[in-house]
């Protein structure tokens, strides 16, 4: 019978090992917790912010959209995603700015955040409007004068209330 390291003079289990075998790998006790956040709490974990440097933009101006998503808790949380997009941006309700439908793997995926963690990312969105005409040919369109919302969430499955934010714009 091997050394046990939890006392009482048996093997010692899988946590045990996970947590204190000098071979293997060691996880925090806050890891572990992690691991029991279900993930209709970690959905609400995670803060979601978009931002522009502007309010105001030229038509056909390039737009830097800047994402950020905080984990809020005090230990890891991971957020099961239905394909390989873990988030995505969205103008006025088309993904990317555009109404092609866009591919992703149907492979399951998850966004994973480090206690209190934060990712920021950013995007440039061209000022342009991508379109599929009825005869399959793309176009880019200029959008007309107005508002528009640019959307960041974090792609969970349909249905789902995602972690999200939006900001508005205006093209003049």
């Amino acid at each position: 019978m091997g050394r046990s390291r939890s006392g009482g003079g048996t093997e010692p289990n899988s946590i045990d090992r996970a947590l204190f075998d000098a071979d293997g790998p060691r996880l925090s006790v806050g890891t572990l917790l992690g691991s029991f956040v279900p993930p209709s709490v970690a959905q609400r974990a995670i803060a979601v912010s978009v931002a522009t440097a502007r309010d105001v933009y030229e038509r056909d101006e390039s737009v830097e959209i800047v994402v950020e998503f905080k984990n809020r808790l005090p230990v890891p949380v991971e957020l099961p995603t239905p394909r390989q997009r873990r988030w995505g941006w969205t103008v006025d309700g088309d993904l990317e700015a555009s109404d092609e439908r866009l591919y992703t793997r149907d492979r399951p995926s998850s966004f994973d955040f480090r206690a209190g963690e934060k990712k920021r990312m950013s995007v440039t969105w061209n000022g342009r409007l991508e379109r599929v005409r009825t005869d399959g040919r793309r176009e880019s369109v200029i959008p007309d004068p107005g508002e528009y919302e640019i959307r960041a969430f974090v792609a969970t499955r349909e249905g789902a209330t995602r972690p999200s934010d939006s900001t508005s714009i205006r093209l003049e």
